[in-house]
């Protein structure tokens, strides 16, 4: 266990002590201790590493006015709730859930603990003391389909990706329309991981579809750049979600989709402080700056790379939408008519795939 002041990060293995070593810390009445827990290790990227930026943001605004209690690497299930009900019994007024499989868990505790704060990762369940959080990272997804259909020479798209739940399978399908926008006749080939953080299977996964003449390949919610080595590696294009990962693919790296939530834990966090927080669910986007496209490949014709900013601007304005109708489904069924949009409700839940993705949503 590697301990600094004001944060404590631990293992999982650690965690399971937790309520011990952290007996004598201070009460909520002097400052506010935050408990966040990440499914992954962090790392200098990805998904682990955009909630610990997160964490920094929260520090970097309020200073001693808050401490900090990291636990890295914990599975969803059992641990996960143990780990959140230590936290909270050694005085944390405030939790930061990152992980979806985190959601039931954490609201029951929530419900256990109305005078503690929660938000969380990627859920949809809210509660007065229970918020959560996520990006549309389907609106950079659309611009990123739009750079893979530019540079593909194969029309195979490749996508490796965590799970099949409504978050990824709405990214899924605006990375398909997006590159139908620029090339009409791509396909895109889907590999289920069924986890967020194996990186031997997610190269494997990435090498198979290649082999498949996938020439770009999408890393979907893989928390290492597994994938992107790969494709420099072995020479196909790569896009991947989180943050910025060009130095692991200096040649190869196509876009990397970024996101940044220190904005929103930082007004969560005073909402906390002045005692109004409200377990409202944020979604936040290009408009307000939480998502972006950033190291788009000079491959990219400075024609390729002004088009796709024109469409970046687009959807910051509110001009243009990524599930703007029509919308066909695998099926061939219209499940957005012409002249319509896809609303929010509708996309929490999305569990169809779009016309142009080959693999099929796993039973």
């Amino acid at each position: 266990m590697r301990v600094t002041n004001p944060l404590v990060r631990l293992t999982t293995a650690a965690a399971i002590a937790l309520s011990a070593s952290l007996a004598s810390t201070a009460v909520y009445a002097e400052k506010l201790k935050i408990g966040y827990i990440y499914p992954s290790p962090v790392g200098d990227v990805g998904w682990a590493k955009k909630l610990d930026e997160g964490r920094e943001a929260i520090e970097a605004a309020f200073g001693d006015q808050v401490e900090s209690v990291v636990v890295e690497n914990v599975p969803e299930g059992p641990d996960a709730a143990r780990v959140m009900n230590q936290m909270a019994s050694s005085g944390a007024g405030m939790i930061m859930i990152g992980s979806f499989g985190y959601m039931n868990d954490g609201l029951k505790l929530a419900k256990a603990k109305p005078d503690m704060t929660f938000i969380h990762a990627s859920g949809y369940k809210t509660a007065p003391n229970f918020g959560n959080f996520q990006t549309r990272n389907y609106e950079s997804a659309y611009v990123a389909g739009m750079a893979a259909g530019q540079v593909t020479e194969s029309n195979t798209l490749g996508v490796v990706a965590a799970y099949a739940i409504p978050e990824v399978i709405g990214i899924i399908n605006t990375f398909t329309m997006g590159a139908q926008r620029t090339n009409p006749d791509i396909n895109v080939k889907v590999v289920w991981l069924n986890s967020w953080f194996n990186p031997a299977k997610a190269q494997e996964s990435a090498r198979s579809l290649a082999a498949q003449s996938a020439d770009v390949v999408f890393s979907l919610y893989q928390d290492t750049p597994s994938v992107v080595t790969v494709a420099e590696e072995d020479g196909f294009y790569v896009i991947n979600t989180s943050s910025d990962m060009k130095k692991y693919a200096p040649t190869k790296l196509l876009a990397s989709l970024t996101i940044d939530w220190g904005p929103h834990f930082v007004k969560q966090v005073q909402a906390t402080l002045d005692g109004n927080f409200e377990g409202t669910a944020y979604w936040g986007g290009m408009a307000d700056g939480a998502v972006s496209v950033s190291s788009l490949s000079d491959d990219l014709s400075a024609e390729q790379k002004a088009e796709l900013q024109g469409v970046m601007d687009a959807i910051a304005s509110g001009n243009f939408h990524p599930y703007d109708g029509p919308v066909t489904a695998q099926d061939g069924s219209e499940k957005v008519a012409a002249g319509a949009t896809l609303d929010d409700g509708s996309l929490l839940g999305i569990d169809w795939l779009v016309q142009g993705v080959e693999t099929q949503l796993p039973n």
